[in-house]
């Protein structure tokens, strides 16, 4: 986690454009052992920031992941 509170899951949301390389990054970085339900540090958890930016592939993939996790 960096000094905003950012994990690199969140920077792939939040500095993305939601298209193929970054879900691609973020199933990488799932499949790596990254916590999807570990929020920034204002409490905003992954699947919020993918669902406020649109990023409706992403948001699918970060709650079949919860899911399993």
């Amino acid at each position: 986690m960096n000094k905003p509170g950012w994990t690199a899951l969140l920077e792939a949301i939040i500095y993305g454009d939601g298209g193929p390389k970054y879900q691609e990054a973020i199933h990488v970085l799932i499949e790596h052992g990254a916590d999807v339900h570990l929020a920034d540090a204002k409490g905003i958890s992954p699947l919020q920031h993918a669902q406020s930016r649109g990023f409706q592939e992403i948001s699918n993939i970060l709650m079949q992941a919860g899911a399993k996790q």
